[in-house]
């Protein structure tokens, strides 16, 4: 069964990215210490990241990280998804205007101008045709921002919640919760390395 799966990096006080974030600068002034662990030897850390994305049937995300990911200082061979584990799901993107062009013309991009939850339709159905032709389930992993993750879990699109906890206080940035419904988590796993405490919930639909 394909799930919704948000999947993101986050300083012990809460940020997605440091401060001053932008094309030129995608993770913010000290925000590389957030994907430390991306990039670790630790063979737990590389588990984490090989298991998510295997695991990726599609991909949702934000236009202003699609404008980070796609810009010239953007993904490359060796920091594309997955940090340079094999795998190109589709991607699509959560956008009020389409970009012209896409720099990385070799990936699969749909842009859906219609909100976030036909994004996520959009992104179920491919993920739902990946598992129809690998013949194993994948699912839709929501890689951020963290407007987008945030927005999702307030709108109850998503299954489960897995957040890298890095071991660094930034001060500033870009908050992961700006406030929206209360919501209930059920701890599933935590593993801890040195660059980071990798912690997956399920969470639960609100009770209305």
């Amino acid at each position: 069964m394909t799930r919704i799966i948000a999947d993101i990096s986050v300083s012990l006080d809460g940020f997605v990215t440091g401060p001053d974030p932008g094309p030129d600068n995608g993770l913010g002034t000290g925000g590389e210490a957030l994907h430390t662990w991306a990039f670790s030897d630790d063979p737990d850390d590389r588990r984490v990241l090989r298991e998510a994305t295997a695991r990726s049937g599609a991909v949702v995300l934000g236009r202003h990280l699609f404008d980070v990911v796609d810009g010239p200082k953007g993904w490359d061979d060796k920091t594309g998804y997955g940090a340079g584990e094999v795998g190109k799901p589709a991607f699509v993107v959560v956008t009020s205007s389409p970009p012209e062009s896409v720099r990385l013309t070799d990936l699969d991009w749909t842009f859906v101008t219609t909100g976030l939850p036909d994004a996520v339709t959009a992104a179920r159905e491919r993920a739902e045709t990946a598992s129809s032709d690998s013949g194993k389930d994948l699912d839709v992993v929501l890689m951020g921002g963290g407007a987008t993750i945030g927005s999702a879990i307030d709108a109850g699109l998503v299954d489960a919640l897995t957040l890298h906890l890095a071991p660094v206080v930034l001060g500033a940035g870009t908050p992961l919760f700006t406030g929206g419904a209360p919501r209930t988590l059920v701890q599933q796993s935590v593993t801890s390395t040195s660059t980071a405490t990798h912690l997956t919930y399920d969470v639960l639909p609100v009770i209305r």
